[in-house]
């Protein structure tokens, strides 16, 4: 990725305001992931709505950002990065101010949209800056892994810190924490941020974003209002017929463009597609179970809203303890290893989970929530190791970008069919607790299968007979993941 050549190392911006910069902005993308479920009781409680209005309230700001993802890393190299960044930030600013102010479900489901369309291009240019930044390979792998595991404190951080401000002022309070933090960015990033761009970059591919945002969309649609309209009325199976046409379409459009937003022929290699498909598993199992801990806790086991987001602190401390050693033990023992072993961890986890009831006490739960954010832990950095190490060395940012979007997608359909389940399960008589049991089992379950999938197929695919053979394992330069020749 080319980048406009810097005059001498003095003349380029201050690296530290810079990686602060950038980690600051994707840490506030990342807080939005999962900050939003410690307020949903509170949302559902003033706003007079239902599951289905959560789950929009969640799902509408993920699947923008998943399906603009790549994208926005366009338009950074193309039109500037600085320029997309900070407009990136000031669209998301505004958003959360609109978010806080929503008189109604609708009106915050719009101000998420927005929410999603901002964070869709800051987060691909705060990664394409730091990479212009730091153009020695050596230099460039440790601030992107610092970059990395600074701004998942905020994956991390949301649980606690919504609990915290939606019992002190109210859920519209999670959204105007964004405000200090977006004029910050703006006021330093105008001053301290140079701007880079790539003249070679490839032209918007409108028609694949178009067809990939409406499939995916309209997937989202048809599960999420499914168990509210009828599984069988003529709008959920307009919608499901809808996203299948439009899948289709995209997969069409894309296979026959010279320069797609998704190269289809990346898929062929199998760790990239192995990796990618166990990173929707983890964006479905995560976000999805993520979406009920708050809910469990408030109206299954009766805490309030404060005590529900500290009694889920046990997966995020899971994840921020364990994410920094993640790459380590895959550049030891193999993404392989580590990877199922994860999922397994993460999938037991959930299980153990899906068995508590309303009289468990919280001494027989929090370990359960440690090993889920362990398990998860284990997988998000060496998945994505996997997928880089699969293809080329010019393409990596490219599979980076598509291992953030698979797992994006995954979020996506995880609070929608795990919302279904629930749904499905109340309508059939059962309680809310049966529903979030059925839920945590089923996510259990799916991520314990991954599990299997990775472990006998998480490697690359064998040579051609008469082809050189695959070259022994080694260790890698630091901060990057080893090559999983079987390992």
């Amino acid at each position: 990725m080319a980048a406009s050549p810097a005059a001498d190392p003095d003349s380029r911006p201050n690296r530290a305001v810079l990686l602060a910069v950038t980690c600051l902005g994707q840490f506030m993308v990342l807080l939005d992931n999962t900050i939003v479920g410690a307020a949903l009781p509170d949302m559902q409680h003033r706003l007079h709505t239902q599951l289905t209005g959560l789950q929009w309230i969640v799902d509408a700001y993920v699947l923008l950002v998943a399906m603009l993802l790549l994208s926005g890393g366009v338009f950074a190299d193309r039109f500037g990065r600085k320029r997309v960044y900070l407009t990136g930030v000031a669209v998301f600013t505004v958003a959360s101010v609109l978010c806080s102010l929503a008189p109604s479900v609708g009106w915050l489901i719009g101000g998420r949209v927005l929410q999603g369309i901002g964070a869709a291009a800051l987060s691909p240019a705060s990664l394409a800056l730091l990479a212009a930044a730091y153009p020695v390979p050596q230099e460039r792998v440790k601030a992107i892994g610092l970059w990395a595991g600074l701004s998942g404190i905020g994956l991390a951080a949301g649980p606690v810190a919504g609990g915290v401000l939606t019992d002190a002022f109210g859920w519209p309070a999670i959204f105007l924490v964004n405000l200090p933090i977006g004029v910050v960015l703006l006021l330093v990033g105008l001053r301290s941020l140079e701007e880079t761009r790539n003249p070679s970059a490839p032209a918007i591919d409108v028609p694949g974003t178009v067809l990939s945002v409406s499939a995916v969309g309209a997937l989202t649609y048809g599960l999420i209002e499914g168990g509210a309209r009828g599984w069988t009325s003529p709008v959920i199976l307009a919608a499901f017929a809808a996203a299948v046409i439009l899948l289709a379409a995209f997969i069409a459009v894309e296979a026959r463009r010279t320069a797609p937003m998704l190269p289809l022929r990346l898929f062929r290699q199998r760790l990239f597609t192995v990796s990618n498909t166990a990173m929707v598993v983890v964006g479905f199992a995560l976000m999805g179970s993520f979406f009920f801990f708050s809910q469990f806790f408030v109206y299954v086991q009766g805490s309030s809203i404060l005590r529900a987001g500290l009694q889920t602190l046990p997966v995020s401390l899971g994840m921020v303890i364990v994410s920094p050693y993640a790459g380590r033990l895959a550049a030891r023992y193999g993404f392989r290893i580590v990877v199922s072993v994860g999922l397994a961890l993460a999938g037991l986890g959930l299980l153990a989970l899906g068995m508590v009831h309303a009289d468990t006490g919280y001494a027989n739960v929090w370990w359960r929530l440690g090993v889920i954010g362990i398990g998860f832990a284990l997988t998000l950095s060496p998945l994505t190791g996997a997928a880089i190490q699969a293809v080329s060395a010019q393409e990596g940012g490219l599979a980076s970008g598509i291992s953030g979007t698979t797992r994006q997608i995954g979020a996506v359909l995880g609070v929608a069919l795990l919302g279904a389940v629930v749904r499905s399960r109340e309508s059939g008589g059962a309680s809310f607790e049966s529903g979030l049991d059925s839920a945590f089992l089923a996510a259990g379950a799916v991520t314990l299968a991954t599990a299997v999938c990775t472990g006998l197929w998480l490697a690359k695919s064998e040579p051609a007979e008469g082809a050189a053979p695959p070259r022994r394992s080694t260790p890698p330069p630091a901060g990057r993941p080893a090559s999983d020749h079987g390992a």
